[in-house]
């Protein structure tokens, strides 16, 4: 078996590419299921974000389980293998177990130790598992990414300060504008990104923030996390005159098609009302035609480069001390696969030794006659079963225990020899 991940990201893939290939969550069931049809794909898990789509497998074939899943992102994103296939990464094995470590870490996200991953790669585990994608190897990756991603941020302080895609789109904000207290700023959407824009905007001095969402009740829970700075509350019918009444506009809304675009717009601004909109949602929630207008600034998630190269160069010592630890957890997850090879020689072995253990208890029990009762049996049954897995502990302990290949191999084989053992194919 191995493992692979075939996917893009900010670092391939310009965001209308990226929009095109992202699977939001009420997609994800449907995906892993088509995925899963493929007839050499075993394991599936889909990690989306705004900034890189993902596919991990586990495939015995990895060529052609390769194959499969760029055919489902071509047919997914309707765009032609061979146009498609510039911006995708593929990644087979060790490679690939690096790179979600890294992922989960914060250190292949545009902003260099983003907190927000995290959560992200827990819910593309969890997503997984209730839609029958990850099996026992994805299992064991993503819970050992989980954990390498929370050693990073507590073992070092590459998650300090403004990390997220939220907290640079308001330092670009600020880079544009300076003092950002005289602006009024709408967001649209009320979702997490949403909550740490307002908790970034505050920080920076903005004191008139509005929320227009589609649910009434969602946008009032955030404003109540921020009982410090009143913020207006609008729903989404009302979206365009709070856009006309704004400065400043924050867009992040799970809508998949854009919501604002250069006729909207030009239907409620003022000839010389001045207009910045800042879209950090993927796909984009505004039209790249809104640039059209003379007094329209329109920045999008590729253009928050800008931010991440100022704070890049004082979080680079960091990230060199969280790649000694995804070493050790690359190394915890290798020894992990490593005893996989074990499985079917112990396996075996306890067949084998099981299926002496019945057929003699038979014998000995027919010997005995009708006459023995039931509960005789029982405690002789227990007995045997006893015996044998004590025989059997220490020599399947000591068989997963050798992390060296070669003594493990040799193990094995005189295992299979003394037994007699068919121990059938094995990891490789």
């Amino acid at each position: 078996m191995n493992i692979a991940v075939v996917g893009l990201s900010h670092k391939t893939a310009p965001v209308e590419v990226r929009e095109k290939l992202s699977i939001p969550e009420p997609q994800t069931e449907s995906a892993i299921a088509h995925l899963l049809s493929y007839p050499h794909i075993d394991e599936v898990a889909i990690l989306s974000t705004c900034n890189r789509l993902e596919i991990y497998i586990v495939s015995s074939e990895i060529t052609q389980g390769l194959q499969e899943v760029t055919q489902f992102l071509s047919e997914h994103s309707k765009l032609p293998v061979v146009s498609l296939r510039q911006h995708l990464f593929m990644l087979l094995h060790n490679d690939a177990v690096m790179h979600i470590m890294r992922v989960s870490a914060g250190l292949d996200s545009l902003v260099l130790g983003e907190g927000q991953i995290l959560a992200q790669v827990k819910n593309t585990h969890k997503l997984g598992q209730q839609y029958n994608g990850i099996k026992t190897i994805l299992n064991r990756l993503f819970k050992q990414a989980l954990t390498a991603g929370k050693r990073v941020r507590t073992e070092t302080s590459i998650g300090t300060g403004a990390v997220s895609i939220s907290s640079a789109a308001v330092e670009l904000a600020q880079m544009k504008l300076e003092n950002l207290s005289p602006y009024r700023v709408a967001i649209l959407g009320a979702g997490k990104m949403s909550r740490l824009l307002v908790q970034h905007l505050i920080s920076k001095g903005a004191t008139q923030i509005s929320i227009v969402n589609r649910s009434r009740e969602r946008a009032e829970e955030l404003a109540k996390l921020f009982p410090e700075q009143p913020i207006q509350i609008h729903l989404l019918p009302e979206m365009m005159a709070v856009i006309a009444a704004s400065d400043i506009v924050f867009t992040s809304t799970s809508a998949t098609e854009p919501i604002l675009d250069r006729a909207k717009l030009e239907m409620v601004l003022e000839p010389n009302h001045s207009l910045m909109l800042f879209d950090i949602s993927v796909p984009r929630n505004v039209d790249a035609d809104v640039n059209d207008l003379a007094n329209v600034q329109a920045f999008n998630v590729d253009d928050l480069k800008a931010v991440v190269a100022q704070n890049y160069e004082s979080r680079r010592k960091m990230a060199q001390e969280a790649e000694k630890l995804l070493d050790e957890e690359v190394e915890a997850f290798d020894v992990w696969w490593r005893s996989l090879e074990t499985v079917s020689t112990i396996s075996s072995l306890r067949n084998k030794v099981e299926t002496i253990r019945e057929q003699e208890l038979e014998k000995a029990l027919s010997r005995l006659g009708s006459e023995f009762g039931e509960k005789h049996q029982e405690v002789i049954e227990a007995l045997t079963r006893g015996i044998v897995n004590k025989i059997l502990h220490d020599p399947m302990v000591q068989l997963r225990a050798q992390q060296d290949v070669e003594a493990r191999r040799n193990c094995m084989q005189t295992l299979q020899m003394l037994f007699n053992l068919d121990a059938g194919k094995q990891f490789s």
